[in-house]
């Protein structure tokens, strides 16, 4: 196999330097593999026979605060992340896994193939020397990537034994690269999946990411329910599978989701909206129930049950906080509408008063996924469009208090009322009305409006600007507990 890349000068740099001071340099690992199949790497890694203080008396710019030898060398004024920081690591040689996530103790070894023993995969334990052109690969690493094989270096328990997070990168790379798992390694993953439990969450969520985020997704968490590792990293995804949906949709909640996910990583959409494809309706196996009158399955209130699913999902997985605000109004919000003679202008500034004008056409991309997972040949239909025009139309309208044409400060000055919460009920106030009739956002308007509301008690004026908010929260409350109540499932 040729190599169809050219080595950065950014990399090139640093193995030179190494070389130059007499010592061993080569790059190893995911970017030999990916220079190897046509690919980009996404990082750089070089391993050397220099220790770690070595490697530190040679460069510039250099930091090091870790266990294991790794050292990073810093390419000032680079863009490129990928670029910015390589990673030097001196040939070491692991001792036993005891914890099952790291090794015990780590020791420097003075041969490059003592390193590539311990590595996970053939297909990652390939060295390359980019001056010299040498490559050496004692596992047969290049055959397997000609194959398309994914196989541990070596027996794959005990491979697995030492961090059961290869587990998952098995089951990434797979997806990432469409690569089969081979027979030996796939036995194994089956049968030491429960390693999985002692691996921590952020390097589960961060593999997890990984999956949904390649081509393929739909193939790596059906394989990763086949293997017994999904039950690791999203449990409450194997509850959908095999639950019957009513006639609008084609497959069973599993598969919807799958293949709404799917779409969503057909289109290269981003991590937010490939999570909420995946779990939009996360919620249907607990809220289903038969309708005698219809005939049919009905799941009402599983966005409701389902935005609350969905973050304690991804709260238990780590993500940061702000992927989950996002991704669970999503997932909240995607039942918007369902009869376009009756929808209202004021019912879409309301929607988009919930998830926000810079989200709003992420939901309509939600919804595309909701209706290719079910089956339907026409991703955009008549429903949909008619959605995006309504939201188009009024998409200028006041959905905030911000977008008001009157602030706080102005409505002291006109009102000579003191600063206190009495203000912000009157901008609350004054917002119900905009959305109901966007017509009354003019200054003249809503000055007369808040000089009558200013009239009014605190208390009165507090039970008519948390009017809508207060009703919607019930309405919610309320179809949660008649949901637990008759068809949770703990």
């Amino acid at each position: 196999m040729s190599i169809p890349f050219e080595i950065p000068e950014e990399v090139s740099r640093i193995t030179k330097i190494l070389k130059g001071a007499s010592f061993e340099a080569y790059l190893v690992g995911g970017c030999v593999r990916d220079l190897f199949l046509n690919r980009k790497p996404k990082d750089w890694d070089v391993t050397t026979n220099a220790k770690p203080e070595e490697i530190i008396n040679l460069f510039e710019k250099t930091f090091y605060e870790n266990e294991y030898g790794t050292v990073g060398v810093v390419n000032e004024g680079v863009e490129d992340k990928a670029l910015a920081i390589i990673e030097v690591t001196p040939y070491r040689i692991e001792a036993k896994y005891t914890d099952k996530r790291r090794p015990d103790s780590v020791s420097f070894s003075a041969t490059l193939e003592d390193d590539l023993k311990r590595r996970d995969f053939t297909i990652n334990a390939v060295a390359l020397d980019c001056e010299e052109n040498i490559v050496v690969d004692p596992f047969h690493g290049r055959e397997d990537m000609q194959k398309g094989i994914i196989q541990t270096v070596g027996d794959p328990d005990e491979r697995f034994e030492e961090d059961g997070l290869r587990i998952m990168r098995a089951i990434r790379m797979y997806a990432e690269l469409g690569f089969s798992i081979g027979e030996e390694t796939e036995k194994s993953i089956e049968k030491k999946a429960i390693l999985l439990s002692h691996v921590a969450k952020e390097r589960i969520r961060d593999e997890f990411i990984r999956i949904i985020m390649s081509p393929d997704p739909m193939k790596g968490l059906s394989l990763a329910h086949t293997l017994g590792i999904l039950q690791f990293m999203v449990p409450e995804l194997e509850k959908a599978i095999g639950i019957k949906q009513n006639k609008a949709h084609a497959y069973d909640v599993w598969t919807h989701l799958l293949k709404s996910l799917q779409c969503a990583a057909d289109k290269n959409w981003p991590q937010h909206i490939r999570l909420a494809a995946l779990f939009h309706d996360i919620s249907k196996p607990e809220t289903r129930r038969w309708s005698p009158e219809k005939n049919e399955w009905t799941f009402y209130g599983h966005e409701v049950v389902g935005e609350r699913v969905t973050k304690k999902i991804l709260k238990e997985l780590r993500f940061p906080g702000e992927m989950i605000e996002i991704v669970t109004k999503l997932v909240r919000w995607h039942m918007f509408f369902s009869d376009t003679e009756q929808i209202t202008h004021s019912a879409v500034r309301r929607l988009i008063a919930n998830v926000g004008k810079e989200k709003v056409w992420d939901l309509m991309n939600v919804r595309v996924c909701d209706r290719v997972g079910t089956g339907r040949p026409k991703e955009n239909p008549y429903r949909l469009r008619k959605y995006k025009a309504m939201i188009e139309e009024v998409l200028e309208d006041p959905v905030s208090v911000g977008m008001l044409k009157i602030d706080g400060s102005h409505i002291m000055k006109i009102s000579n009322t003191p600063p206190g919460p009495k203000i912000g009920h009157i901008l609350h106030a004054l917002l119900e009305e905009a959305l109901e009739e966007p017509s009354i956002n003019t200054q003249k308007i809503l000055e007369e409006k808040a000089l009558e509301l200013a009239k009014l008690s605190e208390k009165e004026l507090s039970v008519l600007g948390k009017k809508g908010k207060e009703t919607k929260e019930k309405e919610d409350d309320q179809r949660i507990k008649d949901i637990r109540k008759k068809y949770w499932v703990e």
